[in-house]
């Protein structure tokens, strides 16, 4: 009997949401969440649409928590697809926990997923463009955030609280690391004959982005906006977009690679049009 495919998505909000709706149809679609409530209402729309789903509660900080994931994603089937979004914003929590959810868990989920994953799957890994923001960690940093084995990372002084001078730095710190991850991943997912990138979306129209409007760096977002190339936010459905092209087997030829979507706040961020 052939085993049906397995579409994981990991965050429920409103970019993993709607890449599941697009990339749902024929396969079995696991939901994964910290937030329980969340998921089963997540889950319900699915299923009230037609598809497969099944759910279960994850937090990305916990590797014990992500290999009960992996464990529920290989029961299903062969684990085709995977969407991993979950992560807290600047103003959601601080510094440790940042680092914990956004970057360590980053690391988590692409090493762990990276040894189920079917022959000829894929997986997106959600970063940002505020990976974008700062400037070359330098050859030492960049190779230990994306090689270094999970514990020893989170010794490494660099990740150190201490070390860290706010949010916003975390924040862009482990987005930058989610790039530096998925290009090293890249290579071991390839033994399996399976390609893994990273979509770095810029201001898009979501909760956690209305979270941040509505924060004191509100004016900053504006400010971005308004001196961009395209002077509007994204939506959830140009992600999902991009995510179905990475996803699928016209960008058989695109892996270890970051998708910079972002409106044209970084470039006019690097010509000096935005300064902070």
């Amino acid at each position: 009997m052939m085993k049906s495919d397995v579409l994981v998505v990991i965050g429920v909000g409103g970019i993993g949401m709607a890449i599941a709706r697009r990339e749902a149809a024929g396969k079995i679609v696991l939901l994964a969440d910290i937030d329980q409530k969340k998921l089963e209402e997540e889950a319900l729309g699915l299923r009230a649409m037609g598809y497969e789903v099944e759910t279960i509660q994850t937090d990305v900080s916990s590797i014990d928590s992500v290999n009960k994931l992996v464990e529920k994603a290989v029961s299903l089937g062969n684990v085709l697809q995977l969407v991993n979004t979950a992560g807290l914003s600047p103003n959601m929590a601080p510094v440790d926990k940042l680092i914990e959810v956004d970057l360590l868990g980053t690391a988590y989920v692409l090493e762990a997923f990276g040894k189920v994953i079917t022959r000829n799957g894929s997986g997106v890994q959600i970063s940002s463009m505020a990976g974008h923001m700062i400037p070359d960690l330098g050859l030492e940093a960049n190779k230990a955030l994306a090689t270094l084995p999970v514990e020893e990372l989170r010794g490494f002084p660099m990740l150190q609280p201490e070390n860290i001078p706010s949010t916003s730095y975390a924040y862009c710190l482990s987005k930058r690391a989610n790039q530096l991850r998925v290009q090293a991943e890249s290579l071991s997912w390839a033994k399996r004959g399976a390609r893994v990138n990273s979509i770095s979306p810029g201001i898009i129209l979501t909760a956690l982005a209305q979270h941040e409007l509505d924060s004191p760096v509100g004016d900053t977002y504006r400010k971005m906006i308004e001196l961009s190339a395209t002077k509007r936010v994204g939506t959830v459905d140009e992600v999902a977009n991009l995510a179905h092209y990475l996803l699928n087997q016209e960008s058989g030829f695109t892996t270890g690679s970051d998708m910079l979507m972002d409106g044209g706040v970084i470039a006019a961020i690097k010509l000096g049009l935005i300064t902070f």
